[in-house]
C-alpha cells in the first residue's frame, strides 16, 4: 500500500519558492516575495511565516550553511535539498517552531519538491542541528572570536568577510561592528512617508503609524499592510526609509542663495525621493527633473509621480553620465549614485550574497563621473548633493574628495553617514556641495 504523504505547508512552500527564485533566477526576495504570497493566497499570520523564514534563511545562509556542512559527510548537495535545509536550520535556532515541527515540515517539503530520496538525509542532518543551540553551533563552526574577530562575526552574523572589512573600516573601530552586523540581520521597519500638500503626517498617525525622530515627513507603521492606508493607495504617501527621506531633505532644504527654480534628481529610479522632491517643490514653486537611465525604472519614477500636480516634474530617460540639459541651469541637484548598496542589506538580504570586491571598484569609477556630471549640471553658486545607499568610504567619503580633488570651483558644505544600530534607518550617506559662485 503506497505511503500517504502530508500535504505540504503553504507559507513553507512559499519561502522555498521565494529562495528558488532568488537562487535560481538571480530575483530580489522583496520584490519576488509580493507575488509568491499571492500565488499561494498566503495573508495575516502565514504570510508573516513566510516572510520571516524566507528573508531568515537568504540573510543567514553563510552560517546555516556552515552548520548543515558540518553534519555531512559529504558536503555537495542539490541546490533545492540545501535551500529546505536552510528553512529547517532557521526554524530550528533562530525561531519559536518546535523541533518536531520544523524537522517533518522539511521532510515533507523536500519528498514534494525533490522526491523521496534526499527525505533521510533532510531528516538526520536536522535531527543532528536540533541537538545544539545557535550559540553553540557559532563557537563550533566560527573562528576563535579572540584571535580572529572579523572572521568570527562574519560567520556568525552571516556576512561575507570582504563585508565585515569594509563596514568596520567605515564605522573606524571595531567597537560597534557586531552591533551594525546584528541591526543588518534584523527585519527593518515598514516607514511610510506623507508627501508634503498631499498628506499630512497625522493621517499616517491615524492608520496605526508612528511619527519618525527625524523626518517630519516619516512614520512608521507597526503593523499591517502598507496597501491598506488610503494615502499610500492614492499615492499621497509612500513607503520610504527615514534614511532615504533624509537625503531628499538635504537636497531640498539647503541655504540657497538667488534662483531657487530649477532641481534636478540625476539618478531617479525607482522615485521615492523624486517624489518627496517633487512634493516639496510644488510646493516651492520649482519644478523638478527626474532622470533615469533605464527605461523601465524611469516607468517607476512618472507612476510615483501619480498623485503630484501636472507640470511640476519632468521625467526623462537618458544616460545621467551624456546629459541632454545644458550645463549650468539647475540651482539644486540630487545625485543618489548607483552603489553596492551595503547599507540596505537589511531590506535585500541577498545582496550581500552578490556583490563582490570588483563590483565596488567599477561603481566608484561610475559614482566619480555622476559627481562631476551633476557639479557641471548645476549653476554657480548652486548646491549638489551627492548620496549612497553604502557606508563604504570608497563610495562615498573618498568619492567626494577625488572629485573635488580635481576642481577648483566647488567646496563641501558638510556631509552625514546614517547607521541602521544607530539610527534605526539604512546606511545612507550624503554629502552637500556648493558651486562656487563667480565673481
Amino acid at each position: 500500500m503506497a505511503e500517504r504523504r502530508r500535504p505540504v505547508d503553504r507559507p513553507r512552500r512559499a519561502a522555498l519558492d521565494v529562495l528558488t527564485a532568488v537562487r535560481a533566477d538571480g530575483a530580489y526576495a522583496n520584490l519576488v516575495l509580493p507575488q509568491v504570497l499571492r500565488k499561494h493566497r498566503l495573508e495575516g499570520r502565514d504570510a508573516g511565516l513566510a516572510t520571516e523564514l524566507a528573508s531568515g534563511a537568504i540573510r543567514m545562509h553563510g552560517l546555516y550553511d556552515a552548520v548543515i556542512d558540518a553534519c555531512l559527510t559529504k558536503p555537495r548537495l542539490q541546490p533545492e535539498v540545501r535551500d529546505v535545509l536552510r528553512l529547517g536550520v532557521h526554524q530550528l535556532l533562530s525561531m519559536r517552531v518546535p523541533d518536531h515541527a520544523a524537522i517533518s515540515t522539511s521532510v515533507d517539503l523536500v519528498r514534494a519538491v525533490v522526491g523521496q530520496g534526499p527525505s533521510g538525509l533532510v531528516n538526520a542532518v536536522l535531527r543532528k542541528v536540533s541537538r545544539r543551540s545557535l550559540e553553540d553551533w557559532v563557537a563550533d563552526v566560527a573562528p576563535d572570536r579572540a584571535a580572529d574577530l572579523h572572521g568570527h562575526l562574519a560567520v556568525a552574523q552571516s556576512h561575507p568577510l570582504w563585508v565585515v572589512d569594509l563596514l568596520a573600516e567605515a564605522l573606524g573601530s571595531d567597537d560597534e561592528l557586531e552591533a551594525l552586523l546584528a541591526a543588518d540581520n534584523a527585519a527593518p521597519r515598514v516607514t511610510l512617508v506623507a508627501r508634503p500638500g498631499l498628506a499630512e503626517v497625522a493621517e499616517l498617525e491615524a492608520a496605526g503609524a508612528v511619527a519618525t525622530e527625524r523626518s517630519p515627513y516619516g512614520a512608521v507603521l507597526a503593523g499591517g499592510d502598507p496597501s491598506a492606508v488610503p494615502a499610500v493607495v492614492e499615492g499621497r504617501a509612500g513607503v520610504q526609509d527615514e534614511g532615504s527621506q533624509l537625503v531628499a531633505l538635504a537636497m531640498a532644504d539647503a541655504p540657497i542663495e538667488g534662483r531657487d527654480e530649477r532641481w534636478l534628481d540625476l539618478c531617479a529610479g525607482p522615485g521615492g525621493k523624486a517624489a518627496l522632491l517633487g512634493a516639496l517643490a510644488a510646493q516651492r514653486g520649482a519644478r523638478l527633473v527626474a532622470n533615469e537611465r533605464q527605461p523601465h525604472r524611469a516607468a517607476l519614477v512618472a507612476s510615483a509621480m501619480a498623485a503630484l500636480p501636472d507640470g511640476v516634474v519632468d521625467v526623462l530617460a537618458g544616460d545621467g553620465t551624456r546629459p541632454a540639459w545644458v550645463p549650468g541651469t539647475f540651482d539644486r541637484v540630487l545625485v543618489d549614485a548607483p552603489c553596492s548598496g551595503l547599507g540596505a542589506l537589511r531590506r535585500r538580504p541577498e545582496s550581500r550574497w552578490r556583490r563582490t570586491p570588483a563590483d565596488v571598484d567599477v561603481l566608484v569609477g561610475l559614482q566619480q563621473v555622476l559627481l562631476d556630471v551633476a557639479l557641471e549640471s548645476v549653476r554657480p553658486g548652486g548646491l549638489v548633493v551627492y548620496a549612497t545607499c553604502s557606508p563604504v568610504l570608497a563610495e562615498t567619503s573618498r568619492v567626494v574628495e577625488a572629485v573635488l580633488g580635481r576642481r577648483d570651483d566647488t567646496d563641501l558644505v558638510g556631509s552625514f553617514q546614517l547607521w541602521p544600530h544607530r539610527e534605526g534607518t539604512d546606511a545612507m550617506y550624503a554629502a552637500t556641495l556648493r558651486r562656487r559662485a563667480t565673481a
